[in-house]
This record gives structure tokens, C-alpha cells and sequence, in this order.
């Protein structure tokens, strides 16, 4: 949600639509947006005008009355007056859903570092880092692998549940729970976040606020005959943990990371990565989440960002670091990172996290502001989250990467004492 206040000024207003439109076609949307809300405020001018003057003639009507001189008038003109109050009431609460329609739909703000583009094609590369590993056979595909090692099951997955599951077995059970456990002792510490365990459902107002809700119903999984979600990312229940809250400046900023499981009905994107690990129906995920003071959330995505690439590195998983441009952005999102693993059975890479500041996007959805001193004026915080990592691609991506000439697999060195000292998953 945008601070309204910029549709005021015409500077203001040609500035963040010229920006907005680096994102797609919403100039007729932000127009209509400003019209909008200009009008609201016109006739909520008119509306107090008009109970001013209901006010005056009931004064008026008591002063006559008692001076025994006749007021009727008074009573007549004052109920034309209570029927157009009542008629503006009706205009404005009509006004007012329309701005919250409109506002709901238009997205963030890109910041001004953030490439101009069209589409994914046109994001930058900030960094390359690692050696892709080089392989004197052909590397299979990650559920090849999985599927011959007996650790991962798709066809009994479809059978409990459908397309776009997958069971774990053995040690591929024992490796997702390892870098589990490994990614959230990173963060926690070494990294000084905060460990959370959320609901893994969260209500409509939940995912108003991160924006989920109502551009992105049909990605969602609703349960019936409730208005509750599961939920799509650790984004939504962290985001929401301070909703409606004011904070103390001195406690920010405030670092939680979480894991989860993830619901999404990856609608649209049938037949995309319709195999493997890489687009599932429900996926383990560590979220990282931080609420920051306005002044330093562009420093804290820098931190995120850099602590979701220590995975990676402790992994020794050759990857690259992605800003992403204005038209590729997610809805909420001022500024985004994406870390993309090499993935060898498809020679490119691959998104595994995605790291966002969100500025004060959501903070006004969900109304969740701080104080600089004891009595000065809230303001909204900023809320920033990421990946740290997903945990499906990242088991993906280290049956590839480490897959052997003799049908085995590597366990990397970080990951060995969560795996009670594995070296390496074999065959049979």
C-alpha cells in the first residue's frame, strides 16, 4: 500500500507513476487512483461542511425557541441538511471502497537502484561466485538420482496426493532434515536472528498485509468453509507478527527466521519445471524476515542477502546473485536479490532465494509502525524478507552437483556432522 500523500503534489505524482510504469501499464490505474482520492477528500470537506451547518441551525432553533419566537424553518432546513449528510455518507463509503480497491492493487514503489527492464531478461548479474563442478560422465537429473538411490518417490507421492509431491525416504529424509537444522544454525548463531516457530495457517487480514491477498487468491490454497490459508511462504504469519503494533525504535531492527512448510498451487505455471523438486505443491522453506527503521533497511537487504549466500558457500554450491528489474519484480517488493544455484543437468542456473525489501509497503497494510522517542509521531517501519534457503531446490541442487561416476552421492563436509558423519549416499 502507498502513502497517499503523494497524489497532492503534481511533482510528487508524475515522479512515482514514471517509476510505476517501469513495472508495467499502471498509469491509468494511478490516475484513477489520484482522482480517487482527491475526490474523497472533497467530499469529506463538503460532509463536515454540511454537519457545521446542521449544528449551527439546531443552535439556532433552541436560541428561538426559547425566545418563544417561531423556529419551525429552522427544523425544516435542518432535515434537507441531515438528508444530503446522509447522501454523502453513502457517496463516501462508496469512494472509500473504491480507493481501498485501488490501493490494494497497485504495487510497490521500485527503488531507484533497480534496473529499468521489460522482463527477467533484462536483470542484472551483481556477482558470480564459485567453480561449477566438471564431470567425466553425464549428469542425470536430480529425480533420476533420487529415484535410483531410492531417497526420493514421486509415483508414490502422486498416489497419497497428486502431481507436484514428492516423499523423502532414508537418507534424503536424514539430508532435508540436516540442512534444516544447518541453515537455522547459521542464521541463529552466527547471524544473531531470532528463531520462530509461526502457524502454519494464517487468516484473510494475514495475507492482506503481505500483499498475497487479493491479487494472488488463486495461488493460494483456501480451506474450506473457513477464512483461513496455509501458507504459501513463513513471509506471511512473520510479517504479521506485529501487526497493529507500535515498537520502540530502540528495539529494531528485529531478525526472525523460521522454517516452515510452504502451500502454493503454483497456478499458471503448468508446465514449467514440472519434474523434480523445483516446483512443488508443498516444499520446506527457511524465511528470513526483518523489520527495520526506514533509514536502514537498504543496508539490512545487503545483510540478508549475504547470509542467505553463506549457505551456499558452506555447500561449496557455485551460484550467482541477480538484481532483479522493475518489470520482474514481486508485487510488494521495492528491491529484490535472487541467488541462483547452478543447476548441471540443465547446464544454467536456478532461483533458490529470493531476498526483498519491501520499505513500508506492507507496514501500512498491516499497520505496524515505530516510535523515534516517547512522544513523537509513529511511522511505519519497514519490513524485508528472504530465502534462507529453499530447502527443496537446495537438496536438488546437491544431488547434482555432488553426484559421483559410480552412482553415488557426496555429502558436503558442512553437512556431515548433521549427518551423524555420511560421507555418501549409494545405490541400494
Amino acid at each position: 500500500m502507498l502513502d497517499p500523500k503523494f497524489v497532492k503534489d503534481d511533482q510528487d505524482f508524475a515522479a512515482v507513476k514514471k517509476r510505476l510504469e517501469t513495472r508495467g501499464p499502471f498509469g491509468p490505474l494511478l490516475d484513477e487512483f489520484r482522482e480517487v482520492t482527491l475526490k474523497e477528500r472533497e467530499k469529506l470537506r463538503e460532509l463536515e461542511e454540511f454537519r457545521a451547518r446542521k449544528n449551527r441551525l439546531s443552535d439556532l432553533f433552541a436560541k428561538e425557541k426559547q425566545a418563544g419566537r417561531e423556529a419551525g424553518h429552522f427544523i425544516t432546513e435542518s432535515r434537507e441538511v441531515g438528508g444530503r449528510i446522509d447522501d454523502l455518507s453513502k457517496e463516501i463509503e462508496e469512494i472509500a471502497g473504491r480507493w481501498k480497491e485501488l490501493n490494494l492493487s497497485i504495487p510497490n514503489v521500485p527503488h531507484e537502484s533497480v534496473p529499468v527492464g521489460k522482463s527477467s531478461e533484462d536483470n542484472r548479474v551483481e556477482r558470480l561466485v564459485g567453480k561449477s563442478p566438471e564431470f567425466s560422465f553425464e549428469p542425470e537429473a536430480h529425480w533420476d538420482i533420487g529415484t535410483r538411490l531410492g531417497i526420493l518417490d514421486f509415483e508414490r507421492a502422486a498416489k497419497i496426493a497428486g502431481t507436484r509431491f514428492a516423499v523423502c525416504f532414508g537418507a534424503g529424509a536424514r539430508l532435508e532434515r540436516a540442512l534444516i537444522d544447518f541453515m537455522l544454525d547459521i542464521h541463529t548463531k552466527e547471524r544473531g536472528f531470532k528463531e520462530v516457530i509461526p502457524p502454519f495457517i494464517a487468516n484473510a487480514d494475514s495475507l492482506r498485509s503481505t500483499g498475497n491477498l487479493p491479487k494472488f487468491a488463486e495461488d493460494l490454497f483456501k480451506l474450506e468453509g473457513y477464512e483461513w490459508y496455509l501458507i504459501p511462504t513463513a513471509e506471511v504469519p512473520l510479517t504479521n507478527l506485529y501487526r497493529n503494533e507500535v515498537l520502540e525504535e530502540s528495539i529494531l531492527p528485529q531478525r526472525f527466521v523460521a522454517y516452515t512448510p510452504c502451500f502454493r498451487s503454483e497456478a499458471g505455471s503448468y508446465g514449467k519445471d514440472v519434474r523434480g523438486l523445483t516446483r512443488l505443491h508443498q516444499f520446506n522453506k527457511v524465511e528470513l524476515m526483518i523489520f527495520s527503521a526506514p533509514g536502514s533497511s537498504f543496508e539490512e537487504l545487503e545483510g540478508m542477502t549475504q547470509g542467505a549466500e553463506e549457505v551456499l558457500k558452506r555447500l561449496d554450491l557455485a551460484y550467482r546473485v541477480v538484481s532483479l528489474c522493475t518489470a520482474d519484480l514481486g508485487f510488494a517488493s521495492s528491491k529484490t536479490y535472487d541467488l541462483e544455484v547452478w543447476m548441471p543437468s540443465r547446464k544454467n542456473f536456478v532461483e533458490i532465494s529470493s531476498c526483498s525489501d519491501c520499505t513500508d509497503f506492507q507496514a501500512r497494510r498491516a499497520n505496524i509502525r515505530f516510535r523515534r522517542e516517547a512522544k513523537s509521531k509513529p511511522e511505519f517501519v519497514h519490513t524485508l524478507n528472504g530465502s534462507g534457503l529453499a530447502v527443496g531446490r537446495t537438496l536438488s541442487a546437491l544431488l547434482e552437483n555432488y553426484q559421483q561416476a559410480d552412482g553415488s552421492v557426496m555429502i558436503p563436509g558442512a553437512l556431515r556432522p548433521y549427518m551423524d558423519g555420511l560421507e555418501r549416499i549409494r545405490p541400494g
